[in-house]
């Protein structure tokens, strides 16, 4: 890859696997790969159906919570951005007075029990999305793969909470749910068909009570991609860089663009493309080092990569401030993104909130 400025090169960036790579470009059409793979996303679809219809019935266990729960997901295998939105719709319902907390299953976590996620907690405990949430909204976080034992968890612990968010958990139907908001990005749904033939978990008509888009623009059809007329959208904004061995020092990230300037980019989330594509609206020209999601960076990936700068996600930077070959690196440094949401959103969450009993 040429950089700015004749600047030397810097490694080639690890590939994602060839049979993903395979799947997710068949994922976006109805080509002859996923027209073969079709009689299964069949069967997968009939266990989905039995699978609510075992839990509508009463045959499966589910639990109600004595606060609402507001549950944020996607049907969109992969990446589309929950953990911001979560972020985002924490911090407005602080602004408008209730005191919310989050559980999550805490994926890259261990998962086996319930646990509070602290100032003391590792990714390597709890998850990285859960330690990220915790850090920026300082609102209870408790993870555990039963949501409801986590939830009833966390409202021991905090009496005061009177509404609660779960980060991922769509398909989680042990808990009962008051609001369910699917988000997509614009990537839409894909082929429109299930796996493994299309991206989907569930069918795009699937009920739910928002639907959230996240993409920089929201067009008529992106729009009946989802299967919502009338969406809210979500933009992603970051437009600074802060060095991960000192979070004080804060540069505009199109500073960065400077001749000879080395430049690389990290990110082990759901839609690496995403964040690369954020970089390069910013003008910057980064070689790019996709991870897979919830990657383990103890495993070294920037040794000997040649590059000035380093450029990560927050997710990617929780667990790397923790690994003592990194954490003083003065190479990495991350780009915080903040979800851009009508606040009718929060509004509206409220309202259908309204009348629950609370704890």
């Amino acid at each position: 890859m040429t950089h700015k400025g004749g600047a030397t090169p810097v490694r080639p960036p690890a590939q994602p696997s060839t049979l993903e790579a395979t799947l997710t470009r068949a994922w976006q059409r109805r080509g002859a790969l996923a027209c073969a793979l079709w009689p299964l996303s069949l069967v997968f679809r009939a266990l989905s159906a039995l699978r609510r219809l075992l839990f509508r019935a009463g045959w499966l266990a589910s639990h109600r919570l004595p606060v609402p729960v507001v549950v944020v997901g996607n049907i969109f295998i992969g990446g589309t951005g929950k953990t911001p939105l979560t972020i985002w719709l924490v911090q407005a319902l602080q602004q408008a007075g209730m005191r919310p907390g989050v559980i999550s299953r805490g994926h890259g976590g261990d998962g086996a029990t319930v646990r509070a996620v602290t100032a003391a907690s590792t990714a390597e405990q709890v998850g990285d999305e859960p330690l990220l949430i915790a850090q920026r909204t300082s609102c209870p976080v408790v993870v555990g793969r039963d949501r409801a034992a986590a939830g009833r968890a966390l409202l021991a612990a905090h009496p005061d909470t009177d509404i609660l968010l779960t980060d991922d958990g769509l398909q989680h139907y042990a808990l009962q749910r008051d609001v369910e908001i699917i988000l997509f990005d614009g990537r839409g749904a894909g082929n429109g068909w299930l796996l493994p033939a299309g991206p989907l978990r569930e069918p795009r008509s699937r009920r739910r009570d928002v639907t959230v888009v996240n993409a920089p623009e929201l067009t008529p059809a992106l729009a009946r991609a989802v299967g919502d007329p009338s969406p809210f959208q979500m933009r992603l904004a970051g437009d600074m860089a802060e060095q991960l061995c000192d979070r004080a020092r804060k540069v505009p990230l199109a500073s960065l663009a400077q001749p000879g300037m080395r430049l690389a980019a990290a990110a082990g989330i759901g839609n690496p493309s995403r964040f690369f594509g954020m970089l390069r609206a910013a003008g910057l020209d980064c070689a790019e080092l996709p991870l897979p999601d919830h990657h383990d960076f103890r495993d070294r990936p920037f040794d000997g990569l040649d590059a000035d700068v380093i450029l990560m996600t927050e997710k990617d930077a929780v667990k790397c401030a923790q690994i003592d070959e990194l954490k003083d690196d003065p190479r990495l440094w991350v780009v915080p993104v903040a979800a851009r949401i009508d606040a009718a959103l929060a509004g509206l969450i409220v309202e259908k909130c309204r009348g629950r009993k609370t704890a």
